[in-house]
């Protein structure tokens, strides 16, 4: 074999020690080989051994609350961050145990803006995700989630009105999408590679994961750059506006809302 493919079957190997569920298209963003082409590089990497394998979720975490809200965001477009936030709450199983992961995105930016790892389903995680955002991101126009009774909590609620916070809650899975996908991301393309035994490994494999989807991972609306690097370039005017409009079912062609 070519020694630059040899070569860049190394860099695979590497890449894939630092995001163990990165598929190969991504792979080929990241590296860069100026040698091969996409559909040559995907098909070697496929030779190699580096098809990937999704393990099925199916552990409910959302249980509907008392408090609900209407849902703000669908149709709206986007081009900003900080307008929407995102979150969602999933499961972590390790050994005989199951915790619980907080996850905020930016929904503009892609960037996991608070994240909390605990023992428990309480609104108290929640919150601490919340404020820890707060502590590097001006607060959003809306936070958007599922109708969680974390999500309606008294503490919960009070928190995000404090900060002039508008509240958003979808009716269906697909409603909170962008959040969804964070889940599915951390769980099946970082964690499920380097099951965590412990809780302590765990939360350190979680803020692994974390630091190297946002500072790392390529996202094609981001013009492939990863969110710490859109953010970046967007705080300083470098790169050009570009829309994002949230799905609705009911109205596929004309956005309803604009900020």
């Amino acid at each position: 074999m070519d020694h630059r493919l040899l070569g860049l079957i190394d860099a695979a190997m590497a890449l894939r020690k630092a995001h163990p569920g990165c598929g190969v298209e991504k792979m080929y963003t990241l590296l860069k080989p100026s040698f091969i082409g996409r559909d040559r590089f995907i098909e070697l990497m496929m030779t190699a051994g580096f098809r990937l394998k999704r393990p099925p979720n199916y552990r409910r975490t959302t249980y509907a609350g008392r408090v609900n809200y209407s849902n703000k965001i669908k149709g709206m477009t986007v081009r900003s961050p900080s307008v929407i936030w995102q979150s969602d709450i999933t499961y972590l199983p390790v050994g005989d145990r199951v915790y619980y992961a907080v996850f905020i995105i930016d929904v503009y930016s892609k960037k996991i803006v608070g994240y909390t790892l605990s023992k428990t389903m309480h609104a108290t995680a929640n919150i601490q995700a919340f404020q820890q955002a707060l502590k590097e991101h001006r607060a959003p126009v809306i936070h958007h989630s599922d109708r969680g009774g974390q999500y309606g909590s008294l503490g919960y609620t009070k928190l995000l009105k404090s900060h002039g916070v508008q509240i958003s809650m979808a009716t269906t899975a697909q409603d909170n999408a962008y959040a969804e996908r964070i889940n599915r991301t951390i769980k099946e393309e970082y964690l499920a590679y380097w099951n965590p035994k412990t809780f302590e490994q765990l939360a350190k494999c979680l803020k692994r994961a974390v630091a190297n989807y946002n500072e790392l991972r390529p996202h094609n609306h981001l013009d492939k750059r990863s969110p710490v690097t859109f953010e970046k370039e967007w705080n300083k005017k470098i790169t050009p506006t570009k829309a994002l409009t949230i799905f609705d079912e009911n109205n596929i062609k004309k956005p309803v809302n604009r900020i």
